[in-house]
């Protein structure tokens, strides 16, 4: 169900349709003008975990009724801040699409990275594949009490996607935050890197598997590494000294070898 509030909608305590505290069945996005910034979350924390997608960003379009689409498979309340026209213009532009593409858009990276420990890096490696964190929970009781993305308001279903980035250094944030233990935005903080994996999403995307809900692409529950996976990265191969970095450098080095590796510039 789809709820249509003003725009600049922010989000309080409040539910404002219900008049009661948001629950887990809720989710918003709201279309603005801003230059500050093209796409942010926030509200999940205290009140309802809300996509800010700005209209300087260029696909805002496919943002909006990608969110819609996947967000309404998912049977979420949805409190939508955007205005009829710009609806409208999104819909004419989505025309024939899905959330779940099997190709990649023009707009998307064909290779896209997730990263992870070392620890957990061996653990994936004896799968065979990556699971997300509540696959990883379920099959493994001891793993982590809770993801490192509740500190951010992630919803409780965001655990169940393995997420990717488009080989940003926010992919080593996540590991950065795990080893210290809270959530930590500094990209120029001293760590110890893991791996960067680096996978063939046009395949993925081929074989069904890629799911966009406006803000992230991401697999369901379980990717396997093969045939998926093309490249992986750790300090030695990217050509560190020590195993110590930050998620600026490693992620600068790691991007800079995959592309003298492979011949292109993707990175």
């Amino acid at each position: 169900m789809i709820y249509k509030l003003a725009q600049r909608f922010l989000g309080t305590e409040i539910n404002p349709i219900t008049s009661k505290k948001y629950d887990s069945s809720w989710i918003a996005y709201c279309l603005t003008n801003s230059e500050e910034y093209e796409v942010m979350t926030d509200g999940g924390v205290k009140s309802v975990y809300t996509l800010f997608v700005s209209k300087q960003y260029p696909n805002w379009k496919m943002s909006l009724m990608d969110f819609i689409e996947f967000q309404e498979k998912q049977n979420k309340s949805i409190i939508l801040s955007a205005s009829d026209s710009d609806i409208e213009e999104a819909k004419l532009d989505y025309h024939n699409h899905l959330f779940n593409d099997a190709f990649l858009r023009d707009y998307e990276s064909k290779v896209m990275v997730h990263s992870t420990t070392m620890d957990c890096w061996n653990s994936i490696k004896n799968d065979t594949c990556l699971k997300s964190w509540n696959k990883l929970k379920e099959d493994k009781p001891c793993w982590e009490q809770v993801p490192i993305g509740k500190q951010l308001g992630d919803p409780k279903d965001f655990s169940d996607y393995i997420m990717f980035s488009s080989g940003t250094v926010s992919s080593e944030i996540v590991v950065l935050s795990k080893q210290v233990g809270k959530l930590t935005m500094d990209e120029n903080r001293s760590y110890m890197p893991g791996v960067r994996l680096y996978f063939d999403m046009e395949r993925v995307a081929k074989d069904g598997l890629l799911i966009r809900d406006g803000c992230h692409l991401k697999v369901k529950d379980s990717l396997p590494l093969n045939p998926y996976i093309i490249w992986v990265a750790d300090w030695k191969k990217v050509g560190l000294k020590s195993e110590y970095s930050t998620p600026d450098e490693f992620t600068k080095l790691a991007n800079r070898r995959f592309n003298e590796t492979y011949g292109e510039n993707i990175f």
